[in-house]
Formats: structure tokens, C-alpha cells, sequence
């Protein structure tokens, strides 16, 4: 049956299937899911709209370059599990585990985010004002999601609370959804803010959304996301 005017697509939750494949196919075909957070009868809701493709083993710049460990575990487990790290003492980090189980340890962080659903919410976990219409209103925005330490504050994700969380489910409270929505055409940048293998071209962006993190054009290749 057709939806009635104005109601939102449904969003879906992505299969495991999704998840198992290299890191470079997931972290593009993510680009325009949803994340979703679920709880105490409140729904949290973002486009992905910028992330990182890390390799594992063998990628120097990944936590797992130095094997399987208690700490990277989950990047070494079944697809579509969420890794969360701590890093500068104060900011969490969201990724997702790539491939098949045991392979390399690749994954995909989350760099920047949407705001859909939940904003008073998201600024409230952030501690800033509630965001207000007008011209300003992007602008407020963007201080909630853009950049991995701020999604990561804004969605209430810890490592105590979300490590392991099964991103596939929807039971799980912290999942990746599907909407129907497709990307028109992607960027691809050398990573930032790491220095080892910062210059392979592994971060890929909404093009010109306004919510995307730092640098936008350095060594910029643009692609229709049909060839990815």
C-alpha cells in the first residue's frame, strides 16, 4: 500500500550481508544510511554523511595493525559491530567492523552526521542551546554532528555502553538503518587528522553537504556514487 502524503519512508535496518565486504565498498554504499538510537521512548536519528575507510592489518593508520588484541577484538569479529575507541582523553569514536570474521580487522568510522530526528535531544547530550529556525539554524546544527567526537557525544555513544553493539539490529537500541535514500554523487579525499597514511584517498563524502568535518577539497575526486 502506498504511504499517505508526508509520511516518512520507513527506515530499515542494513544486513549483515552489508557489512562483509572491504572497507572501501561499505564506507562509500554507507554514505546516506541513517544511524539510529533508540531508548527511553526517544528516537535519535542522522544521516551518514562523511567517513573513513580503515584497512586493518594492513593499513598502518588502523588500530588493528597491530592484531587481533582485547582492544581491537571486534574489528576481528562478524561484520556490522561497532568498535568505539577513546581518544585525546575526552572524545569517543564510532566505527563498524568490515569483512568476514577473522580477516583483516578493517572498519569504517563515522566522521560526520545529519541531524533528522532528536535534535533537542542531541544538543542537550551536547550541552549547547537548542538549535533555532533561520538562517542560523545550519549553523547550530552542525555543532552537533559534524566531526567524530561530537556525533559520538551527540548519540551518547561510550565504549562501556556501545563496544560490540550489533549495528544490524534494531533491538540492539544503536543500529544503521536504510531509507531508500541514494547518493548522487560522492567525493573522495585523503583521510585527516591522523599522520600515518594520511595520504591514501580512503575518506568519502555526501558531495556538498553542508554537515561534512574539516577540509573538504584536498586532493578532491568526485565520482557518481552508480560506479562505486
Amino acid at each position: 500500500m502506498p504511504k499517505p502524503p508526508g509520511q516518512a519512508p520507513a527506515i530499515r535496518p542494513v544486513g549483515r550481508a552489508f557489512f562483509a565486504r572491504g572497507p572501501r565498498r561499505v564506507a562509500r554504499e554507507l554514505l546516506g544510511k541513517i544511524l539510529v538510537r533508540d531508548g527511553e521512548g526517544m528516537r535519535l536519528a542522522a544521516r551518514i554523511v562523511e567517513v573513513e575507510a580503515y584497512l586493518g592489518e594492513n593499513d598502518p593508520a588502523a588500530h588493528a595493525w597491530a592484531g587481533n588484541t582485547p582492544r581491537t577484538s571486534v574489528l576481528f569479529g562478524p561484520p556490522g559491530f561497532a568498535y568505539v575507541y577513546f581518544i585525546y582523553g575526552n572524545h569517543y569514536c564510532l566505527n563498524v567492523s568490515c569483512e568476514r570474521e577473522g580477516k583483516t580487522g578493517s572498519g569504517v568510522l563515522f566522521r560526520a552526521l545529519e541531524p533528522l530526528q532528536g535534535v533537542d535531544e542531541m544538543a542537550r547530550a551536547r550541552g549547547l542551546p537548542m538549535p533555532t529556525g533561520g538562517n542560523a539554524r545550519t549553523t547550530e546544527l552542525r555543532k552537533l554532528t559534524s566531526g567524530p567526537g561530537r556525533l559520538a557525544e551527540a548519540f551518547g555513544i561510550t565504549r562501556r555502553r556501545d563496544n560490540g553493539c550489533d549495528l544490524t539490529s534494531a533491538r540492539s537500541g544503536l543500529w544503521i538503518g536504510d531509507d531508500g535514500f541514494r547518493a548522487a554523487r560522492i567525493e573522495i579525499t585523503p583521510r585527516i587528522g591522523i599522520t600515518k597514511a594520511a595520504e591514501r584517498p580512503l575518506r568519502y563524502i555526501l558531495a556538498e553537504n553542508t554537515f561534512v568535518s574539516g577540509r573538504r577539497n584536498a586532493g578532491k575526486k568526485v565520482e557518481n556514487s552508480r560506479q562505486c
